[in-house]
């Protein structure tokens, strides 16, 4: 869903489809789905491996980042794509300092199509510190709640300093924009849903499903759709991102809750499921594509979207295949070498709930059970988290699976 929000705006539908938008939801989704791993993590095992956490990340999102940049800089430098690089530029994005470069320099020097790897280095610079948070919240012995509390309380003073950015200083565009320390409340909202009121790990809660449904819901997409419409300068580059980090949590706990309801049923359709699997590495080469299309093949603007997104596809795949596939496989073997040798970096087991206490807390009313699955497989799913791709659920090491409502009393059990 969202990588089709960002192929739209940047093929020449901007005017239309809020491109930008796609991001926030990428963003949003990322803070969820790494809070929820790291969650089952220490409720699994009673600690966080911060090395098992960085080798994960490393060995999912570096090696098809490099290819796609390899690729991109190659059909520069062979004239494929015009323009012309900059060592400083490229290495910028290297090091995942392209967001800030970006900010100073523009997207001068980078190879077309590779502006959009700024938002790879604010998920970077969140991954690097969001342990390290997490780790301190779960230390401080607070509740769900209070540490859902906390994250809010981040994204308020995000809000406050892009205000004071914007207003005062006139800084609004780029700097708003792209920035770690402006744009990483539109991850933390996807963490504290993680943390309380997790769709996936935690119990209905007070509110009834009528009310998330026609109720809720609607209010959210009202919200969104007042974020796109309303077009003053300041708010777009300061309150929208709030608005939308909110209304995103009604669509998220539907989506996920209830994903064979109404309109969300479609994100379980084998296709959108497929391009689920492709989006990282559609993100990563889509917007080099369309300009190589653009600048090669004299054809209406419609057709070169649809050839872009074609060759987007047959590349992401490949790189799917003989990059990403490959790399996981590798994580899962060190992984297993590392979980039979006790970690230096890890969380002291602060107090591991027992099964009762878990069975106290109850599960989701959708009927979905956390169960162990052998070999450390994937958090795979029967429709239960649709908006999290296959290859990004199965780094939870359980899957989630349907069970018939009576026997949906069952708590996650640890791995033995």
């Amino acid at each position: 869903m969202s990588f089709a929000i960002v192929f739209a705006g940047h093929a020449g539908l901007g005017d239309i489809v809020p491109g930008g938008f796609g991001v926030t939801v990428f963003f949003f989704l990322s803070g969820f789905l790494i809070t929820t791993l790291l969650r089952i993590e220490f409720q699994e095992h009673g600690e966080i491996s911060l090395r098992r956490f960085y080798l994960r990340r490393a060995l999912r999102i570096l090696p098809p980042f490099y290819v796609a940049l390899a690729l991109a800089v190659a059909l520069t430098l062979l004239a494929i794509l015009p323009g012309a690089l900059s060592r400083d530029a490229t290495l910028a994005q290297i090091f995942y300092w392209a967001n800030y470069w970006t900010i100073e320099h523009t997207t001068a020097g980078q190879a077309l199509g590779t502006g959009v790897y700024w938002s790879l280095a604010v998920e970077e610079h969140f991954y690097l510190l969001f342990p390290l948070v997490f780790l301190l919240l779960l230390r401080s012995r607070l509740g769900a709640r209070r540490q859902a509390i906390v994250l809010w309380s981040i994204c308020a003073l995000v809000l406050v300093w892009r205000s004071v950015l914007a207003y005062p200083l006139g800084l609004a565009g780029d700097r708003t924009y792209m920035a770690s320390d402006t744009r990483i409340d539109s991850i933390l909202f996807g963490c504290a849903l993680a943390v309380y009121g997790n769709p996936v790990l935690d119990g209905a809660g007070a509110i009834p499903s009528r009310i998330w449904k026609y109720a809720l819901l609607p209010a959210a997409l009202a919200l969104l759709l007042f974020s796109f419409a309303y077009r003053d300068p300041q708010f777009r580059e300061t309150l929208r991102y709030s608005l939308q980090g909110v209304a995103l949590y009604p669509i998220f706990v539907v989506a996920v809750r209830w994903s064979a309801w109404g309109p969300f049923r479609l994100l379980n359709l084998p296709f959108v499921r497929f391009l689920g699997v492709l989006s990282y590495s559609l993100y990563l080469v889509h917007q080099v594509i369309l300009y190589g299309v653009s600048a090669n093949v004299p054809v209406p603007p419609i057709l070169a979207g649809a050839i872009a997104l074609a060759l987007s596809l047959l590349i992401a795949f490949a790189i799917h295949r003989l990059v990403e596939r490959p790399a996981a496989r590798l994580r899962r073997r060190l992984e297993r070498q590392s979980v039979s040798q006790p970690s230096p970096d890890t969380a002291p087991r602060l107090g591991r709930r027992s099964a009762g206490d878990e069975a106290r807390r109850g599960t989701p009313d959708h009927g979905l059970t956390l169960v162990e699955l052998p070999r450390g497989g994937g958090l795979a799913s029967h429709e239960a988290v649709p908006l999290v791709a296959p290859q990004e659920r199965a780094e939870a090491g359980l899957r989630v699976a349907r069970r018939p409502p009576d026997e949906a009393r069952g708590v996650a059990q640890p791995h033995r």
